[in-house]
This record gives structure tokens, C-alpha cells and sequence, in this order.
């Protein structure tokens, strides 16, 4: 008896919820986009000036 009220349960719930989420996959991914470019732009514009010199410095080294 409670074997059968799984397997309908269990079966409900594949049927209800198993193959309706493809695009949840999509909003994922495009939020995962949207996260790394936010951290691009804040890495950026706090390290911008720092790492501008920096390549100044590395570029006049390698000209001599």
C-alpha cells in the first residue's frame, strides 16, 4: 500500500516538475554573465589607476 502512494507520488512529481525547467538554465547562465561583468567593471575602476601604472612602469622597463 504505501509502496503505490510512493510510486504515484513519485510519478506526480516527475510528471509536475521534470521536464519544465529548461529555461531556468538560460536565466542562470545570463546571471552568471551579468555577475562577472559587474566584477570587471568594480575590479576596473578600483585597481584602473594602479594598473595603468604599473603597465607604464613594465613598458618603460622593456624599452630601456
Amino acid at each position: 500500500m504505501l509502496s503505490t502512494q510512493w510510486d504515484f507520488v513519485a510519478s506526480y512529481v516527475r510528471a509536475r516538475f521534470g521536464d519544465t525547467e529548461k529555461g531556468a538554465s538560460l536565466v542562470e547562465y545570463a546571471l552568471l554573465v551579468a555577475l562577472i561583468a559587474v566584477v570587471c567593471i568594480v575590479a576596473v575602476t578600483f585597481l584602473g589607476k594602479s594598473g595603468a601604472k604599473k603597465f607604464s612602469t613594465v613598458g618603460n622597463s622593456i624599452n630601456g
